[in-house]
């Protein structure tokens, strides 16, 4: 018997076996990271639908206070009736930290906005308007951070001509604010 013909086989096979094995391990690592970015990407865009759907109810009722009975209830249902704690709790799940720290920080300013249509400020109103605009830089802070996740890119407000994220130089009201205070 030729020991070297009968080492030289079980050493391809081997060689093919564990060829064969890294391959497939690393196939399936690569669906599984393809499957954890299509999910964060849904709940990214899930809440910040939610978010916007939230957002666009407490302006109507800004515009509208008497039509409402109790405005604390009503702006409480805006953010319930917009699923924006149970999507909240997915980004939590599935987000990385940025991602979930940009998101908590849109959050809270989210309800801070709340808290002041609730208390009767008006889309006019300093009150609201004090409110709003860091809701605004925190909502673009939060597409920052996912793009930057997702596509390892950014950009900045420059980008749309812009001087800040918040809207405060775009803004008649608070721009009529700065001159009158100059």
């Amino acid at each position: 018997m030729d020991w070297g013909t009968l080492v030289a086989t079980v050493s391809g096979g081997s060689i093919a076996i564990t060829g064969t094995v890294l391959a497939d391990y690393l196939r399936n690592r690569r669906e599984q990271d393809h499957g954890v970015e299509a999910r964060r990407r849904a709940v990214y865009i899930e809440f910040i639908a939610a978010a916007g759907a939230c957002h666009t109810r407490l302006r109507q009722i800004a515009q509208a206070p008497d039509a409402e009975a109790d405005l604390e209830a009503a702006t409480r249902a805006a953010l319930s009736d917009a699923g924006i704690y149970e999507v909240r709790e997915r980004l939590f799940i599935d987000a990385t930290t940025s991602v979930a720290g940009a998101g908590q920080a849109m959050f809270e300013q989210l309800r801070a906005l709340q808290r002041a249509v609730a208390a009767g400020a008006s889309p006019t109103s300093p009150a609201f308007h004090h409110a709003y605009h860091p809701y605004l830089g925190t909502v673009w802070t939060y597409r920052v951070a996912v793009r930057k996740e997702l596509e390892g890119q950014s950009f900045s407000p420059a980008a749309f001509g812009w001087d800040e994220w918040d809207g405060k130089d775009r803004c008649p009201l608070c721009q009529a604010e700065v001159t009158a205070g100059t």
